[in-house]
């Protein structure tokens, strides 16, 4: 493993806060937990920019200016008690309550509490726009879930703390109606025990799963949903059911409490198992004691989903060893010929790991340590699901790769250390991630000790490491079994790399890709070829020597000389145009020597014509390719289209999409023979009778003809753009774009049918982005 940086490096601007403060989205977006915010860099492959650095697009989900107060009972009660605590002689209660910060959030006496303690990214999938939702525990124990629907602003959905309160307060914080009431609040122990039973310790998201819901009809339909478990201090654990997508309040389907009956309850995580086509579910829960233990979970409704009859115990030893981190990795047995887990937990400077298996004969467990990885406590932990490797890493810069290797019984790791010293220099380290491909790995860095002493000032980074090669990135974008560009953003990325530096694609991806196309004729390839050409085009494009935005001094310079009155002479400004052109002459040739292997090296430099020439020419090629594999992309969806209008109508006069307008669009280029096409069209033209159904332009009631894909014009010259989805025009002035600008798509209407919503919920079809 060779370990490479990544520019550039992310600077925050307040000190990381909380256990694992640095956690990585199925859709690119790096969480990390600080003092005052939550820092989002979400990472783009920019197909319009030509800088060879990664694109990362940064937001913040700022901490609640008001501190969070659990509710424990009436406001006036609580005060009063609080008051009688705080005063009381007996200092065993009064310094307890004092020195408390679940008791006293605000402060007063003490620094107020500020920053978050942890943040859970949900699978890919739940929010409006099909992304990942973000919850966010503060350091006062607030939950929240957010979500980043306009891309600049994150906004609240819901505070689940409060609603936790409300529903403890009405059933008078009793978890079942067969629980006898445990006492008054006035009492110290009913105090602690009413706020340690909705501190939340830790939460983890689900997979996605379906649960059956009945219409007025009695018609049966399938409904996304997803959980979250929330681990409290005195080890019950909420688990609340969410439909998708999710909206807010109204989304909440469901919330159960599971006690776990674990002391000092430190770290949570699912364990999902698939076995025959019956899925598993349970918790992992870890004490700061030691013992680490799955428990059954019963899911109300959700299909196909089985549990645990008991709780199962993968550790019980009381060895002080505090659990901090859990990882459940799903698996496949090559020995065994069945899927398996592996479970891998942080427990000081050890990694705890078992693996449980479905046999016959029942569930069977195997478990170990693997020590002498670190002489510090390990202090984060990442694994790539994947292929199910494993990272750790200690603060004094060292991080660990462990790799699985199955054996008859069980199985063993490899590990290997990566030096973060040899990449950033001397650093101390906060936390890790792995990206969801495995491409990359964030480290949240801070300055190392220099000269034996320890640095003044504190500086937090989010810095990037390779940890794959090009060749192993195209490889598995060439194999992906996900065909989506957009879920493998740092696989693309790691190409992009590779071909703004090398300023051509390798002959090695050129065939494989070019076999592929012709084998087996998916759009995915299509739009992975697409994704490279660009890129090439972007790599052979002359960088402008001055910044964009900057204001140009020499024109008004220009101006003054040419204007009458002054004493330039005809020389000084012939001289001036000379070093220009001989300037702009040498950049293009040294442009071109780089990229055309055909350029002869004895060329003088100052000659236009082997540089420029062959370099235009080699950009209006590629551009050409651009064009031509484009309009391939845009006639797969139109089918697309067409297959559902013809499905979905019975004449399709009551469709609004330009139906005569694709079709003749389609049959317009002599080239193109698609014997499928020409079958649909003729289906669809026989239906719709010799009738047009034009599309009118909403300003001047003309028809608007469809002779281009992007835009329509009507005869007035009003210019209207058109839904890349549906390839209607846009007539009203709000749209959507996709996530790297190369489409726009409408918004849809209450007059739209199933289908055409289901049509505009699709991604970017040059691009695989989500559309907002």
């Amino acid at each position: 493993l060779t370990a490479v940086r990544r520019e550039p490096a992310v600077r925050l601007q307040h000190g990381v806060s909380g256990l694992e403060p640095l956690a990585w989205s199925e859709d690119h977006r790096v969480s990390v937990s600080t003092a005052r915010s939550i820092a989002v860099l979400e990472q783009l492959s920019d197909v319009h920019s030509g800088g060879q650095e990664m694109v990362i697009h940064r937001t913040a989900v700022p901490a609640p200016a008001a501190a969070c107060l659990l509710k424990v009972g009436p406001k006036k009660e609580v005060a009063e008690c609080k008051e009688k605590f705080a005063s009381s002689v007996d200092p065993t209660i009064s310094q307890t309550f004092m020195l408390d910060r679940v008791f006293n959030p605000e402060g007063k006496s003490l620094p107020p509490l500020r920053g978050f303690k942890y943040s859970s990214w949900s699978p890919l999938g739940c929010d409006a726009n099909g992304r990942c939702l973000l919850a966010a525990l503060t350091m006062d124990n607030r939950l929240t879930i957010h979500a980043n629907l306009n891309r600049l602003q994150w906004v609240q959905l819901v505070d689940l703390t409060e609603i936790y309160g409300e529903r403890l307060y009405e059933a008078s914080y009793k978890l079942s109606k067969a629980d006898t009431p445990r006492g008054e609040l006035g009492d110290f122990p009913e105090f602690q025990r009413r706020h340690s039973m909705q501190t939340p310790v830790r939460m983890e998201w689900s997979g996605i799963c379906t649960t059956q819901q009945v219409k007025h009809n009695n018609e049966c339909w399938d409904v996304g949903s997803v959980l979250l478990a929330v681990l409290f201090e005195n080890g019950n654990i909420a688990v609340w059911q969410f439909q998708l997508p999710f909206l807010g309040k109204e989304s909440i389907t469901s919330c159960n409490t599971i006690e776990s009956g674990i002391n000092s309850p430190s770290v949570l995580s699912w364990w999902e198992y698939e076995h025959n086509n019956r899925k598993m579910s349970g918790l992992i829960v870890g004490s700061a004691f030691g013992p680490v233990k799955i428990l059954p979970v019963n899911l109300k409704a959700v299909k196909g989903y089985f549990t645990l009859r008991q709780p199962v115990v993968l550790w019980q030893e009381m060895d002080q060893l505090p659990v901090h981190s859990i990882k459940c990795i799903p698996l496949y047995h090559p020995y065994q010929k069945c899927s398996c887990s592996l479970v891998v937990a942080a427990r000081g400077p050890y990694v705890f790991w078992c693996l449980l298996l479905i046999s016959k004969a029942g569930l069977n467990v195997h478990n170990s340590h693997v020590t002498g990885l670190h002489s510090l406590p390990i202090v984060s932990m990442t694994a790539d699901k994947q292929n199910g490797t494993v990272y750790t890493c200690s603060s004094d810069g060292k991080v660990r790769q462990l790799i699985p290797i199955f054996t008859d019984v069980a199985l063993k790791f490899e590990h290997q250390l990566i030096k973060l010293s040899e990449v950033f220099g001397c650093v101390r380290t906060h936390g890790i991630a792995v990206s969801p491909c495995g491409a990359y790995l964030a480290v949240i860095t801070t300055e190392g000790m220099t000269n034996g002493l320890h640095p003044v000032n504190k500086n937090y980074q989010v810095q990037f490491v390779t940890l794959k090669t090009f060749e192993e990135a195209a490889a598995q974008l060439l194999e992906s079994s996900v065909q989506n560009l957009f879920r493998q953003v740092d696989l693309t990325d790691l190409v992009r790399w590779k071909i703004l530096k090398d300023k051509h694609i390798p002959q090695f991806l050129q065939e494989a890709l070019d076999k592929k196309i012709e084998g087996c004729g998916s759009t995915y390839f299509w739009r992975f070829k697409l994704f490279l050409l660009r890129i090439l085009y972007q790599s052979m494009q002359k960088a402008p020597s001055e910044v964009m935005w900057r204001p140009s001094h020499e024109d008004a310079k220009v101006l003054i000389s040419d204007s009458p009155g002054m004493g330039s002479t005809e020389e000084d400004q012939e001289e001036g145009t000379s070093k220009q052109a001989s300037k702009q002459s040498l950049c293009d040739t040294g442009k071109g020597m780089d990229i055309d292997d055909t350029a002869d090296d004895s060329l003088p430099q100052s000659s236009d014509v082997g540089g420029r020439e062959p370099m235009e020419e080699k950009l209006l090629e590629i551009q050409a390719q651009i064009e031509a594999v484009e309009m391939h992309l845009t006639r797969e969806h139109m089918k697309r289209v067409l297959g559902e209008v013809y499905l979905h109508t019975w004449i399709t006069e009551n469709t609004s999409i330009p139906t005569r307008g694709v079709c003749d669009f389609l049959m317009s280029d002599d080239g193109y023979d698609d014997r499928t096409a020409r079958v649909l069209i003729g289906h669809i033209l026989k239906k719709m009778n010799k009738q047009t159904f034009p599309e009118h332009c909403s300003l001047c009631k003309e028809i608007l003809p469809f002779t281009d894909r992007k835009q329509a014009v009507c005869s007035n010259g009003h210019i209207w753009l058109r839904c890349f989805l549906t390839y209607q025009s846009c007539q009203s002035l709000v749209y959507r774009r996709c996530l790297l600008h190369d489409s726009i798509a409408r918004h849809p209407t209450p007059e739209d049918p199933e289908w055409i919503r289901r049509l505009l919920q699709g991604p970017c079809t040059f691009c695989d982005s989500p559309v907002f």
